[in-house]
């Protein structure tokens, strides 16, 4: 009798709890069921990310370029986020937006869409194990797309719990060790090496790759 009342007492603090969930924070923990998925004893930093709230975006609509947003109407836009991308070719870091729709990932520059991925042709995501905010997109090797995106996010758990989501591909994240390959474009590809070190840096090394620390 006193086992089957504890479990009628739990399912009835169970029905309490979710009942009084609001909507907001069912979606909170949804995202956070998926991030535990991914990167669970597999990414450093995610045990810290776990008290650490995601947003719904971190900029809004009217932050963006109204020529970005006229290119893109008839899109509903989920999510916005600063990043840093780099070069294909010489790594040169640039300073972009990464705009996510109901279905295609956009890399913006100011006025200018300077690659859409819709997340039909979305071959994989990529990071690191280590604590580099580094997220690596790849497309399919065609003449629509120009390579892989090199992305650096702050918010990374965010960024690709976001973007799987929306995508509906959880199963293509990989969270990589050591080192991973990306498209360059034109059948080519890259390498790029993931070491640690005294402070973090994103560099071209002697032999061309590029060196997250």
């Amino acid at each position: 009798t006193s086992e089957m009342l504890r479990k009628i007492c739990m399912r009835n603090l169970v029905r309490k709890y979710c009942r009084g969930l609001t909507a907001e924070r069912k979606v909170q923990l949804q995202q956070k069921v998926v991030t535990s998925a991914i990167f669970c004893g597999k990414k450093e930093g995610y045990l810290e990310s776990l008290s650490q709230p995601f947003l719904d975006t971190r900029l809004k609509e009217n932050d963006l370029n109204p020529k970005v947003l006229q290119l893109i109407r008839g899109e509903i836009i989920k999510y916005v986020t600063p990043v840093i991308k780099y070069d294909r070719n010489g790594f040169k870091a640039r300073e972009r937006l990464l705009v996510l729709t109901q279905s295609s990932a956009y890399v913006v520059e100011m006025a200018k869409i300077k690659q859409k991925i819709e997340y039909s042709t979305l071959k994989g995501i990529s990071t690191s194990n280590l604590s580099d905010g580094i997220v690596v997109i790849h497309v399919p090797d065609d003449n629509k797309q120009k390579g892989d995106v090199i992305l650096q996010c702050e918010h990374v758990f965010e960024v690709v719990t976001k973007l799987c989501m929306l995508a509906n591909k959880q199963s293509v994240v990989k969270v990589v060790k050591g080192s991973l390959r990306f498209r360059v474009g034109s059948g080519k590809e890259g390498t790029m090496v993931f070491t640690a070190g005294p402070e973090p840096q994103v560099f071209k090394d002697k032999t061309g790759q590029l060196t997250v620390v």
